[in-house]
């Protein structure tokens, strides 16, 4: 559930990984530097998701993300590498127990509508953070923070009461307007102040122009980003739902940057017009896909029925035919090669007896006249879903369904609009089971995902786990600031996941962008694709729209 000037805060979108793929002739031009920056011309991206609000600090999904990031700032971000950058901060300082931190902020920043930031903005940022009556799921990234106080005008000092290892990384978190937010956030009316949904007021690349609810949204370049003007003047986010609606949009040139199912990948965009119109690129995205269960539901509270399903779904096969091998294996939650992920665990191997053994144990043992296991007279039923538009993920709903109908399990799966399915199904935990994604940052913290105090309406552990070895080890994760110490917290933590399989973990797919070849400076890293964004343009010779 989530690049650009990366944000990096709570359970963040970041991309990782190598950069692949082909170029077109119009990449070997924006490596000899043949085409000149110049300002103008408007891109358009397409995402299958609608904004869920206009204020990331109490957004979770991509979609809301991808365009707070157009406009907010934090005091740092990520570079190209994953490694930490000033943004709003010019330096800091970092005490040596790890209970001090000290920030200097830009000088003569601006808010979109012409006020000064200021330290104060900073600490009604995280005032904000901590109210009980925000509906934010990035708390608990400021749990340990005792106070946070404007030491003048441009200083702030962060006091810890232990240390945090998230520290530095989590102050990149957007910064939000005190004088305009202050009486909204005080009456516990965030969601309902114009900024989340008319009238947003960041310090970022890009002001807020328009939106039109399931449709579009629609920045403009702000003339006194402190960075510097951004070069493309208009960015519209379109939001189609559905990805072969996409491609055709892609191929008709309506769209300038889309991500590629695998099938379009690797089959349908092998032909001159397309290559010519488009660079393509492939990289280990720091997202991976999954099967998740509600734990309120008893029976997949029993921990021999998560195993018996996790056997029962054959993750090669996913891996292979749905993103056609442009993926890796998951066999837990973090990112393959990265200093937490644990090489000794393998996931859950595919075996069909072994689950239908597993399933007897638990008390499933017989069958209905519809080949359907039965335990005090109920058919072992459930509705899965997941959203609409997303076909690799209907796949794997199919192919899930029909694995488990081998095994005597019956699965009705339900196709929903992603706004729908956040708001009604996902935030209210009225679902059986899903298949969606998480993203993960660059740091392997991820108390909000698993902690069982996460576990809120607006928190992010959606599937209600509770498990008192993780959230001991979650916190002993966070609480340090001495790696080696981290690594062995985070090892045992991939062990404990993998044993108790709160989730079934499918796969890291590869992220697949396309992007429109008369975009230039795009450079591909870590980070992904997105993370210098506002220095993309697009030379005079090449533009094909007028904008403000």
């Amino acid at each position: 559930m989530g690049p650009r000037r990366l944000s990096g805060f709570g359970a963040a979108l970041a991309l990782a990984g190598v950069v692949a793929g082909c170029q077109s002739e119009a990449a070997s031009e924006q490596k000899t530097g043949a085409n000149t920056p110049a300002y103008g011309d408007t891109m358009v991206e397409a995402s299958i998701g609608n904004v869920s609000g206009l204020i990331p600090n109490i957004t979770s999904d991509q979609s809301s993300h991808e365009v707070g990031d157009l406009m907010y700032n934090g005091l740092v971000t990520l570079g190209r590498d994953l490694e930490l950058v000033p943004e709003l901060a010019k330096s800091w300082i970092f005490s040596k127990d790890c209970l001090t931190l000290d920030f200097k902020l830009h000088e003569g920043v601006k808010w979109h509508d012409g006020a000064p930031f200021t330290a104060d903005d900073v600490v009604f940022t995280w005032a904000t953070l901590i109210n009980p009556k925000t509906p934010s799921p990035y708390k608990s990234d400021f749990n340990d923070v005792d106070r946070v106080e404007a030491v003048d005008r441009y200083t702030v000092r962060v006091t810890y009461k232990k240390p945090y290892a998230k520290a530095v990384l989590s102050w990149a978190v957007p910064m939000l307007p005190r004088h305009l937010l202050e009486s909204y956030v005080k009456d516990g009316k965030i969601k309902e102040a114009p900024q989340n949904w008319s009238a947003p007021v960041g310090t970022g690349p890009y002001r807020f122009k328009e939106m039109k609810s399931g449709e579009k949204v629609v920045v403009v370049a702000n003339p006194d980003y402190f960075k510097g003007k951004p070069h493309i003047s208009r960015i519209v986010y379109r939001v189609i739902p559905s990805q072969a609606t996409i491609f055709l949009e892609l191929k008709a040139k309506g769209v300038d940057l889309a991500s590629l199912t695998a099938l379009q990948y690797t089959r349908q965009t092998q032909y001159p017009a397309f290559e010519k119109g488009y660079n393509k690129y492939r990289y280990a995205a720091g997202s991976y896909t999954y099967f998740g269960f509600n734990l309120k539901d008893k029976r997949f509270a029993d921990r021999r029925v998560r195993l018996a399903i996790a056997h029962a779904i054959n993750t090669q096969e996913l891996l292979d035919g749905v993103v056609q091998g442009l993926g890796r294996r998951a066999a837990g939650p973090f990112r393959p090669g990265g200093w937490a992920d644990n090489p000794n665990v393998k996931g859950v191997p595919f075996d069909p007896k072994r689950a239908v053994a597993l399933l007897a144990d638990a008390g499933w043992k017989t069958r209905n006249a519809n080949g359907q296991l039965v335990k005090d007279g109920q058919p072992f039923t459930f509705e899965l879903l997941t959203n609409q538009g997303n076909d690799e993920r209907k796949k794997i709903a199919e192919i899930i369904q029909a694995s488990l109908r081998e095994i005597g399990v019956g699965v009705e799966i339900r196709i929903l609009e992603w706004a729908a399915l956040l708001k009604e199904h996902i935030k209210k935990r009225q679902f059986d089971a899903i298949v969606l994604g998480w993203g993960t940052g660059s740091d392997p913290d991820q108390y909000v995902v698993w902690h069982s105090s996460q576990s809120g309406p607006d928190d992010l552990n959606h599937i209600s786990y509770a498990n008192p070895e993780v959230d001991a080890l979650l916190e002993a994760g966070r609480s340090s600031c001495v790696q080696a110490d981290r690594v062995r917290f985070y090892r045992r933590l991939h062990e404990v996941l993998a044993e108790d399989q709160p989730l079934v973990f499918l796969y890291w797919r590869d992220a697949l962008p396309a992007v429109s070849s008369r975009l230039f400076g795009v450079n591909p890293g870590p980070a992904g694709i997105k993370w210098n964004l506002d220095t993309w343009f697009v030379p005079k010779h090449l533009q094909r729209y007028t904008a403000e």
